[in-house]
């Protein structure tokens, strides 16, 4: 079991408390990405590819244009990632019924079981580090990303959800 944190002091707006926090979020970001980056690059692609598969798995038939808006890059970027998930057989891209210019993006069934896996490499972490914190602290931690997120960004985040 994990050496358990002490509780944030009253005075947790002070610089060393937020630089913890800080500190804190980097490490566990890249110690939670870490065994998904080596699946990644065991077949040539990175966490802009998994942040893709991710979002598009999320809401399938995704339009481009919402994709960009999700992941906050350049088109230019994200047609370089579209690309290689296209030519990979990961995705598959179909036009929009209402406006043929739309690109629709869907995982294939091999972006499906990509994806998932990648999913599950990081749900067990996850899910470990959530049980030994305890339901509060896993609320307390949601709030705190969520207030991270500017306020007119958030309702397109919170939609994730349904």
């Amino acid at each position: 079991m994990p050496a358990q944190s002490p509780l944030a002091s009253p005075l947790f707006l002070r610089e060393s408390e937020v630089r913890r926090g800080m500190e804190l979020l980097y490490f566990g970001y890249s110690q939670l990405t870490r065994s998904a980056d080596e699946m990644l690059a065991q077949q040539g692609l990175g966490r802009a590819h998994h942040r893709a598969l991710y979002f598009i798995a999320r809401q399938p038939d995704l339009t481009v244009t919402q994709l960009l808006s999700l992941l906050s890059i350049t088109k230019q970027s994200l047609g370089r990632v579209l690309n290689e998930l296209g030519e990979r057989g990961l995705i598959e891209t179909r036009q929009g019924e209402r406006d043929r210019r739309q690109r629709l993006l869907r995982l294939s069934d091999d972006g499906r079981a990509l994806e998932s896996a990648l999913f599950d490499q990081v749900r067990g972490q996850l899910a470990e580090a959530y049980k030994s914190a305890g339901q509060n602290a896993v609320g307390g931690f949601w709030a705190v990303l969520e207030a991270l997120i500017p306020e007119d960004e958030r309702a397109r985040v919170f939609a994730l959800r349904q």
